[in-house]
C-alpha cells in the first residue's frame, strides 16, 4: 500500500484546481478565470486499491502585497515542506515570463520529488511541446515532465501511475469514502465565492471574500436549510457592481449558488440569503482574514 502527500503548485491561472477536481471525480475547488481564485489550502483525498493519496491544492504563487496575500504565500510555503511529491503546473498557453521564473526556482528549493506538469496542452500547436520539454530537462529541477489537459483529462492516467509508483509505503490515513478536509460551510462560501467571480468584472475578485454568518440546518432532515452569507468587498462601487441594476445581479449570484449548494448538501431546498457588505481594507485586517479561515502567516 502507498501513502503519501502531492501538493499542486503554480502561478495564478495555471489549472491546479481544475486538476483536483479531475483527479478526485469531484468539485471540491472552485475553478474561475481569475486570479488568485485560491486562497487556501484545500485537501482533496483520492482512495485506490493500492494507495491513498492525499492531493494539496495551493493558492497561486505570488509575490504579496496585502495580509491576505501573505497568508496564502505562507499556504504554498507550508506546502513544499510538508509533501511527499510536487506537481508544478505552467499554463503552456501563456508566454512564460518572470513570474515563472520565481516559481521554478521555489519549487526548486523543496526537498522532495517534483514533477513538471505542461498544462492546457489542448489549446497549443503539439509541436510546441517538445521543445518545451526539452527546455525545462535541461534545468535539473524536475524529476519527470508530463504534458496534460487538465480539463480535458489527457495523460492523466500515466501521470496517476506514476505518482503511486514513487509515493512511499504506508497505510491510509483517511477512512475509504472521505473525500475532503473543507467544511459544508466552507464549501458553500467558496460557491458564492466562484459566483461572484463568474459574473463581475476583472476588477473584482481580489477585492472579493465571503463570510458565511448563518448555517441553520435544524430541518436539514426535511430537506431544508437555511443559509446567511456576506460578500465583502471594498468599496461602494464594487457593492454597485454585484448588486446589479434592479438587483439583478445578486439575484443570478443567489440562484446559482443556491442551486449548487442544494446538490453539495443534498437537501431539496435552501434558503439563501446575500448581503453585500462594504468592509475598506478588509485584505489587511487581521480579525477578518481570522473569519474567513485564512491561516496565519
Amino acid at each position: 500500500m502507498k501513502f503519501g502527500q502531492v501538493a499542486l503548485v503554480g502561478r495564478p491561472n495555471a489549472g491546479k484546481s481544475t486538476l483536483l477536481n479531475q483527479l478526485l471525480g469531484w468539485k471540491v475547488a472552485i475553478v474561475s478565470d481569475k486570479p488568485q481564485t485560491t486562497r487556501t489550502r484545500i485537501l482533496g483525498v483520492r482512495t485506490l486499491p493500492e494507495a491513498q493519496i492525499v492531493f494539496v491544492d495551493t493558492p497561486g504563487i505570488h509575490r504579496p502585497g496585502y495580509r491576505l496575500n501573505e497568508r496564502m504565500m505562507a499556504e504554498v510555503l507550508a506546502a513544499l515542506r510538508e509533501v511527499d511529491l510536487i506537481l508544478h503546473l505552467i499554463d503552456v498557453s501563456e508566454p512564460l515570463g518572470k513570474g515563472e521564473e520565481y516559481a521554478v526556482e521555489l519549487v526548486g528549493s523543496a526537498p522532495c520529488r517534483r514533477f513538471l506538469l505542461l498544462n492546457k496542452v489542448d489549446k497549443i500547436n503539439k509541436g510546441k511541446v517538445l521543445p518545451l520539454i526539452e527546455e525545462f530537462s535541461q534545468r535539473g529541477v524536475y524529476d519527470e515532465i508530463f504534458p496534460i489537459s487538465a480539463l480535458t483529462g489527457e495523460n492523466l492516467d500515466r501521470l496517476l501511475e506514476k505518482m503511486i509508483e514513487v509515493l512511499p509505503e504506508g497505510e491510509a490515513a483517511y477512512p475509504q469514502d472521505f473525500l475532503t478536509n473543507q467544511s459544508e460551510r466552507f464549501l458553500v462560501s467558496e460557491i458564492i465565492r466562484e459566483k461572484v467571480l463568474l459574473h463581475t468584472r476583472q476588477e473584482l475578485p481580489y477585492a472579493t471574500a465571503v463570510l458565511v454568518e448563518e448555517f441553520d440546518e435544524s430541518r436539514r432532515e426535511e430537506g431544508f436549510v437555511r443559509i446567511s452569507a456576506s460578500i465583502l468587498v471594498e468599496k461602494d462601487g464594487q457593492k454597485k457592481i454585484v448588486i446589479g441594476r434592479g438587483g439583478r445581479m445578486i439575484k443570478q449570484i443567489g440562484t446559482e449558488a443556491r442551486k449548487e449548494i442544494e446538490q453539495l448538501l443534498g437537501v431539496s431546498r435552501v434558503y439563501l440569503e446575500l448581503y453585500v457588505k462594504v468592509e475598506p481594507d478588509w485584505r489587511n485586517r487581521e480579525y477578518l482574514l481570522d473569519e474567513l479561515g485564512l491561516a496565519k502567516s
